[in-house]
C-alpha cells in the first residue's frame, strides 16, 4: 500500500477518531468517578452501583446497538452522495428512540426480581434498585442522545458527540458529591444519589448535543427541515433489519459481562469491588479501540457507498495498524503498572490485591480482543451483522459463561480464585470469537465491492 495514501488515511481516521476517544473517554469517565466516588462513601453502595450498572448497561447497550445502524446506513449514503436520504433517516431515527425509551426504561426499572434472586445482602439488594431505579429515568434520554450522534457520526462529524459528553462528564462530578453525600443542601442518598446524578447527566447530554446540531453549519444540509415527520415504516425497517443483530449483539455480549460480574458478586463484596474496578480499569483502556474501530468502519462505509476498493483497504489497513499499536500499549501499561492504577481508587488491602490480579488477565484479553474490534467493525461497514451476532452467541454463551462457572464456582471454594476463573473463561471465549471473526472478514475483503445502489444486507 501507497505510504502517502496511508498517511492521509491516517489523518482521516484521526479526525473522525479523536472527538470518538474524548467522548467515550468522558463517557466511561463518569463510571470512573461513579466507582471512585462510591469506593469513598462504603463499600457496600460501591458494590450496589456494580450489581446496579450490570443491570441496566446490557439494556442500554440494546438501544445503543439497534440505533448504530444508522451511522452506517449514513455512511454508505454519504459515500454515494443519497443527500435527501440521509435527512430522512434523522426523524425515524428519533421514533425509533422513543419507542426504545417507551420499552427500556420499565425494565430497568422493574428490576427487583432479578436482583432478588442473587440473593444479596438485604441492604445491598435495596442499595442497588434505589440506584437502578434512578438510572432508568435516563434511558429515554439516552436513546435521543445517540440517535442524533449516529446520525451526525454517519457523516463523518463527530464533536457534537465529544462536546456534550464531556460536558455532561463535568456535570455529573457535582451532581455525584451532592446526592452521594449530601452536599450543598441536596440529600445525602449514596448509590441512589449516584443514580440521580447519571439520569441528570443524561438528559443534559441531550439538550447539549441538539444545540450543537442547531448552530453546526457543517452539517445543515443533511438535516431534514423543521416540521412534523410522520413514522415512516420503510425507513424504520431499514433501520430495524440491520440494527437488531447489532442490539443484541451488544446487548448478549455486555449481558454475558454483566452475568459474570453479578455471579462474581455472589463471592462477596470484595470480590465484586476487585471485579468492577479491575473491569472498570480495563473499560478506560479498551476506549481507545472503540473509537478507531468506530473511525475506521465510519471511512469503509463512506468508500463502500462511493464503491471505491481501493478506500476500503486504506480505511482498513489505517485501522488495522494503529488498533495493533493501541492495544500493544494496553497490555504494556496493564501489565508493568496495575497496582498504581487501582491504588486511586481505593486503599483496601484485600480489594487491592485481588483487583491487581485481575487487571493482569484483563490485559491479555484486551490484546486479544483488539483483533475482534477490528474485524467487527469491519463487517458493520458492510451492513454485515448477523455473522458477528452467531459468533458472540457461540464465543460467549456457549464457552465463556459455561467454562466461567465451572472454573469460578465450581473448582474452588477460594474467593480470588474463583473471581479469576471468571477472566480465564472470558479470556477463552474472546479468542474464539477473534479467530471466527477474522475468518470472516477474510471472504469479505477478498469479495466483489457491493454496487453504491446495492440493497442493503443483513447476512
Amino acid at each position: 500500500m501507497n505510504l502517502g495514501i496511508l498517511k492521509a488515511e491516517f489523518v482521516q481516521i484521526w479526525r473522525i477518531a479523536w472527538p470518538l476517544l474524548i467522548a467515550q473517554l468522558a463517557q466511561m469517565g463518569t463510571g470512573v468517578v461513579d466507582t471512585m466516588m462510591a469506593a469513598r462513601y462504603g463499600e457496600q453502595d460501591l458494590a450496589a452501583i456494580a450489581i446496579g450498572y450490570n443491570i441496566w448497561l446490557p439494556i442500554f447497550l440494546l438501544v445503543l446497538g439497534v440505533l448504530f445502524a444508522t451511522s452506517t446506513i449514513v455512511a454508505q449514503d454519504y459515500g454515494a452522495q443519497r443527500i435527501d436520504k440521509i435527512r430522512s433517516q434523522l426523524p425515524q431515527a428519533l421514533w425509533l428512540a422513543i419507542v426504545l425509551g417507551m420499552i427500556t426504561s420499565p425494565l430497568a426499572w422493574f428490576c427487583e426480581p432479578l436482583l432478588q434472586l442473587l440473593q444479596l445482602e438485604p441492604g445491598t439488594e435495596s442499595k442497588a434498585m434505589a440506584y437502578t431505579r434512578m438510572v432508568a429515568l435516563g434511558l429515554p434520554a439516552a436513546g435521543l442522545f445517540h440517535a442524533l450522534r449516529f446520525h451526525t457520526q454517519g457523516l463523518g462529524v463527530t464533536k457534537p458527540f465529544a462536546v456534550a459528553s464531556v460536558i455532561g462528564f463535568l456535570a455529573n462530578i457535582p451532581l455525584n458529591y451532592a446526592f452521594i453525600f449530601g452536599q450543598w443542601g441536596a440529600p445525602e442518598l449514596g448509590a441512589e444519589g449516584c443514580g440521580i446524578a447519571t439520569a441528570l447527566s443524561m438528559w443534559l447530554s441531550v439538550a447539549l448535543i441538539i444545540a450543537y446540531i442547531a448552530v453546526d453549519k457543517s452539517i445543515r444540509a443533511y438535516l431534514p427541515a423543521a416540521h412534523w415527520v410522520a413514522p415512516r415504516w420503510s425507513i424504520l425497517q431499514e433501520i430495524v433489519a440491520l440494527g437488531l443483530p447489532i442490539g443484541f449483539t451488544f446487548f448478549l455480549e455486555v449481558g454475558v459481562f454483566s452475568l459474570i460480574a453479578l455471579l462474581v458478586a455472589t463471592l462477596g463484596d470484595t470480590a465484586m469491588a476487585s471485579h468492577q474496578i479491575a473491569f472498570n480499569i480495563w473499560d478506560m483502556f479498551y476506549i481507545p479501540m472503540l473509537a478507531i474501530g468506530t473511525a475506521m468502519s465510519t471511512r469503509m462505509g463512506h468508500a463502500i457507498g462511493a464503491g471505491n476498493r481501493a478506500g476500503i483497504f486504506s480505511a482498513f489497513g489505517a485501522g488495522c495498524l494503529v488498533a495493533a499499536a493501541i492495544s500493544l500499549g494496553t497490555t504494556a501499561i496493564l501489565l508493568t503498572v496495575p497496582e498504581l492504577i487501582i491504588a486511586v481508587y481505593t486503599d483496601d488491602t484485600d480489594i487491592q490485591q485481588l483487583a491487581t490480579r485481575l487487571i493482569r488477565l484483563a490485559a491479555f484479553f484486551i490484546l486479544i480482543d483488539g483483533v475482534q474490534i477490528v474485524g467487527s467493525f469491519t463487517l458493520r461497514a458492510f451492513k454485515e451483522t448477523r455473522f458477528p451476532f452467531v459468533v458472540m452467541v457461540v464465543s460467549y454463551w456457549l464457552v465463556a459463561l459455561p467454562l466461567g462457572w465451572w472454573l469460578g464456582l465450581h473448582q474452588t471454594d477460594d474467593m480470588g480464585d474463583g473471581a479469576a476463573g471468571f477472566w480465564y473463561a472470558t479470556i477463552a471465549g474472546i479468542a474464539v470469537c477473534a479467530v471466527l471473526i477474522s475468518l470472516r472478514v477474510r471472504s469479505v475483503l477478498t469479495a466483489e465491492v457491493p454496487s453504491p445502489k446495492a440493497v442493503i444486507s443483513t447476512s
